[in-house]
């Protein structure tokens, strides 16, 4: 079992959040509550970098959709940056990659 770490870093375009180890239904409560404490600004971006992230379950993909309502209630804009590939396949079999958006890397996810 891997802990969850998060690290929170500024960018230009706004907070960018690192996430790193397993996020599950022990932890995921850690993720929105570190989320719901960063204050965002409208029109700025909050960046959730995932590539460190070993694990995933169903609470996990419920906080990243906390996250990405935290930041529209900001007016804020929200992405995801270096999704792993089993993560990225269940949110695309769930169909949220309609409404989410993702980047291969930190780095150009806060490209203004």
């Amino acid at each position: 079992m891997s802990p969850l770490q998060i690290t929170l870093r500024d960018a230009v375009t706004g907070p960018v959040l690192n996430i790193t180890g397993e996020l599950d239904y022990t932890n995921a409560a850690e993720l929105l509550d570190r989320i719901t404490a960063v204050a965002l600004q409208p029109g700025r971006r909050l960046v959730l970098d995932l590539g460190g992230m070993r694990f995933c379950d169903s609470s996990g993909i419920s906080a990243l959709i906390a996250a990405r309502n935290h930041a529209l209630a900001a007016q804020a804009d929200f992405a995801l940056a270096a999704v792993p590939d089993h993560t990225l396949r269940v949110l695309r079999i769930v169909g949220l990659d309609q409404i989410l958006t993702f980047h291969p890397d930190s780095d150009t996810a806060t490209r203004p």
